[in-house]
């Protein structure tokens, strides 16, 4: 098998090892951040097939999934179960100790705890994660506090670059890759 194609900087992949819990925001992160409503007053998110993949392939890497988000929809509910994810916070006021009543579930800490986020809520989390991450599109001060900030924008692929950052870091990107080229 050729290499790779991904290449994520040592640096990088040093401080992301030994992450067992990667915590998601949703608006503006799994999301592009925009808000659409139906007649009925329903929530309607569009998500990408990229980050949903991600998050599969992290949890079968043994990374556990987790979302934390201040909002909470039906959409939301349905998105997260299709794609396996157990550990929620939805509708959290408070992210921050939502994220540690989380950890505290699941006996990790945040050595143990990658984050990504977008916005002012997700501040808390990005300042005390072993690694944090935001999408390009995130606020100026997400990007300032994150280790490593993606190529793509929120619900474009982004938390799919953080979800494949983890798998290299935790050396498990490329036998799932040569996995899927042995299914292919």
């Amino acid at each position: 098998m050729n290499a790779p194609a991904l290449n994520f900087p040592p640096e990088l992949l040093l401080r992301a090892q030994g992450v067992r819990v990667a915590i998601f925001d949703v608006d503006g992160v799994l999301t592009n951040g925009g808000l659409y409503f139906s007649a009925e007053g329903e929530a309607l998110k569009r998500f990408h097939t990229l980050d949903g993949h991600g998050i599969k392939l992290l949890a079968h890497a043994g990374i556990t999934p987790a979302v934390i988000s201040g909002r909470d929809s039906p959409a939301l509910r349905q998105r997260l179960a299709s794609l396996g994810v157990r550990h929620l916070r939805l509708g959290a006021q408070t992210k921050l100790a939502a994220a540690q009543n989380l950890l505290d579930e699941l006996q990790a800490g945040w050595p143990q705890t990658a984050a990504m986020g977008d916005d002012w809520p997700d501040l808390p989390l990005l300042a005390r994660a072993v690694f944090a991450c935001a999408p390009f599109d995130a606020h100026a001060e997400a990007r300032a506090r994150a280790h490593y900030v993606t190529a793509a924008c929120g619900g474009q692929g982004a938390a799919r670059e953080f979800c494949d950052l983890l798998l290299v870091a935790c050396g498990r990107y490329r036998p799932l890759l040569e996995q899927a080229l042995a299914d292919a």
